[in-house]
């Protein structure tokens, strides 16, 4: 097959890294990509959120499967030119998309088939938001209802912090994704991910991992897009997986099939888990980045398999052959993020590491300028070990960072924390 694999960062990279494993991959591209990427694939500058030059490329390009990696083009209606023009598409349709586009959508479907989740407010003026705030209290959360790549969530501590976030929101600081809130009770418990695979009427689990949003060790400072993961987290039992099927999974790939919007594609749930009790905290309809790069360490070749029973309806003769080991990923990024932050600043040491099945450098936020890796995004590699036991994962990951020279990055010194304490 020639596959293409639209996106540029970590998440994209193993996605990348994995479908090359496979035999069935006879050439891969993928567009834009990276400096990482393009040491293993043809990469190609497009606009990737164009449905109509994404058709054009993949049939200048002889694409026989397109991965959708980002929910931009997702959210943009780009699987739905592709399956209109023929193409093969791994992504749910731009209605189905919605499930992350708009967190109120979610809440909707989750309020029509008795999902379990947080209590809520959906609001499109401050004022509005402010007295909800004020009459529920602190802890809450604070939330763009749009796509706000990540970083559009705030846990409020005060009423005063919740205010200031709706103000925020509402003043333009995530753009459009800001224009409406959602106000949400704070939910108690351990944050874990939770993937699926969907093909519009088959449902497949295809792994466990555990996020760190927060920037600083002990997870403290602002939220990120994720400063490191592992797999599979230990707090996703499988009696709870079972039950998040059961009670929210399934209740809401059904919802979104009555509504004839059927869910093709992955389905990341992120929940909070409290006394073997999961509720969803929110959907994500693309794989999570950094947690996509320890599941691609661990699924390896037959995640292209996967992914394109998905995209064909055939899900019901798959299963995941999972080996009892387990992954970790320490994201690199530029000092100052999740705030402002200096590009351009060279990376030195990657040419010594050795990268195998079990050692991977996931190049995110990387170009290459007269021969060097510079850094020109915010997090900027992701330092991925698969062995045994977390605690060597964990050993040969912080290992590899320890040679990677490069001053103007910085990471957290305590991923996978929570499993190991």
């Amino acid at each position: 097959m020639n596959i293409l694999i639209l996106g540029s960062g970590g998440r994209e990279h193993s996605l990348a890294w994995a479908v090359l494993q496979n035999p069935k991959c006879d050439k891969l591209i993928v567009a834009p990509g990276n400096a990482g990427i393009a040491q293993i694939a043809d990469c190609a500058a497009i606009d990737i959120n164009d449905g109509g030059t994404v058709v054009e490329f993949a049939a200048r390009n002889n694409v026989d499967f397109v991965i959708i990696g980002p929910e931009a083009p997702l959210a943009a209606g780009v699987a739905d030119r592709l399956r209109e023009a023929g193409v093969l598409v791994f992504g749910p349709s731009k209605a189905a998309a919605a499930l992350e586009a708009s967190k109120a959508f979610t809440k909707e479907i989750c309020d029509a088939c008795d999902a379990p989740t947080a209590a809520y407010g959906h609001f499109t003026d401050a004022a509005a938001a402010k007295a909800y705030v004020q009459t529920q209290g602190a802890p809450i959360v604070v939330k763009a209802d749009g796509l706000a790549a990540g970083k559009g969530v705030i846990i409020a501590e005060t009423t005063a912090q919740a205010e200031a976030a709706i103000d925020d929101m509402f003043g333009g600081e995530f753009g459009a994704a800001g224009a409406e809130v959602v106000i949400e009770e704070f939910m108690d418990g351990e944050e874990a991910s939770f993937f699926i695979l969907c093909d519009g009427e088959n449902v497949l689990p295809i792994g466990t991992a555990q996020d760190h949003k927060r920037v600083g060790d002990g997870d403290t400072g602002p939220n990120t897009g994720g400063m490191g993961a592992y797999s599979p987290a230990p707090v996703l039992t499988d009696a709870v997986a079972e039950r998040a099927m059961s009670e929210i999974i399934k209740p809401c790939m059904a919802e979104m099939a009555k509504r004839g919007m059927p869910y093709q594609g992955v389905l990341y749930a992120g929940l909070m888990i409290k006394d073997g009790a999961p509720r969803l905290v929110e959907y994500n309809v693309r794989f999570g980045d950094p947690e996509c790069q320890v599941l691609m360490m661990r699924l390896g070749a037959q995640a292209l398999d996967l992914m394109h029973a998905a995209a064909e309806g055939r899900l019901n003769e798959m299963r995941v052959n999972w080996a009892d080991d387990h992954a970790l990923t320490v994201v690199l990024a530029a000092q100052g993020y999740p705030g402002s932050y200096v590009k351009g600043s060279a990376i030195g040491g990657l040419d010594g590491l050795t990268q195998d099945s079990s050692n991977m450098v996931f190049h995110a936020g990387t170009a290459e300028r007269d021969g060097a890796i510079v850094a020109v995004g915010g997090r900027v590699l992701n330092v991925t070990a698969r062995a045994q036991s977390l605690a060597q994962a964990q050993h040969l990951a912080y290992e590899m960072v320890g040679q990677i020279d490069w001053p103007e990055g910085f990471c957290r010194r305590d991923i996978g924390w929570r499993a190991l304490k």
